[in-house]
């Protein structure tokens, strides 16, 4: 992949998680600024995401674990444990709210 192509995917996946955060109804603090998205979740938990523009990756830390991310086949995936990205945002979010939520891309 195009350099170029990375920024602007991993941008717009930034993006969507974000808008796919505020779009749960529970009261998430989303800041993003640059190339790193940071979530506070009620409980005081935090989740940051951000790019890895040298490996292209995106790199999603939660409270539980670290996940590197790369785009395979049209679709972010963890390249230690395999799992879709939104699947597994869903899960720690979930685990994060102390609430189920699911996330989705638009």
């Amino acid at each position: 992949m195009q350099d170029h192509d990375y920024h602007e995917l991993a941008e717009a996946t930034i993006l969507a998680i974000e808008e796919a955060f505020e779009k749960t109804g529970i009261d998430i603090d989303c800041e993003s600024g640059g190339d790193i998205l940071e979530m506070t979740f009620p409980n005081d938990t935090k989740m940051v995401i951000n790019k890895q523009p040298p490996l292209q990756q995106l790199w999603v830390a939660t409270k539980f674990n670290g996940h590197h991310f790369e785009y395979r086949d049209g679709k972010w995936i963890d390249n230690r444990t395999g799992a879709e990205l939104w699947s597994l945002l869903t899960e720690a979010g979930s685990k994060q709210a102390e609430q189920p939520i699911t996330l989705k891309a638009e």
